[in-house]
């Protein structure tokens, strides 16, 4: 299952203001990234890349740091439409990822030499923001 049948499993769009999944064009010359603070069962905030038409993503338990020589757990879950890069709202309890969305960065990214963006994910990115996010894509 691709991550974005993956993602629209997972959902029920009758019951969840979340935008329905589908791999979209890319929308400018910068890719774009994103991060929400997702108060689920646990505080979370969910780090997304765009490559290929989608939000690679990955929830980070303990949340970004400042520091960019602090390592934290990045755990990779489906990807998300291009569409959930301006998702805020609340997910309804009981629902997959029930809980409280809200966006708390976002800018663009480039891939540091000359790979394509789906390879520079295995690898580290510049961040064209506030955030120190070169170390999250390792």
């Amino acid at each position: 299952m691709s991550g974005i049948a993956t993602y629209n499993a997972k959902r029920d769009f009758k019951k969840t203001a979340e935008p329905p999944g589908r791999v979209g064009a890319k929308r400018s010359r910068n890719l774009q990234y994103v991060i929400q603070k997702h108060e689920a069962s646990r505080l979370h905030y969910d780090f997304r890349l765009e490559v290929g038409g989608v939000l690679a993503s990955w929830a980070i338990p303990k949340g970004p740091s400042l520091d960019p020589g602090e390592k934290r757990l990045a755990v990779r879950t489906e990807d998300h439409p291009m569409d959930y890069g301006g998702f805020e709202g609340t997910i309804p309890a009981g629902e997959y990822g029930g809980g409280t969305v809200m966006l708390w960065d976002r800018g663009t990214w480039t891939p540091e030499g000359k790979e394509p963006a789906q390879a520079q994910l295995r690898s580290r990115c510049k961040a064209s923001a506030c955030m120190v996010l070169s170390r999250w894509c390792a």
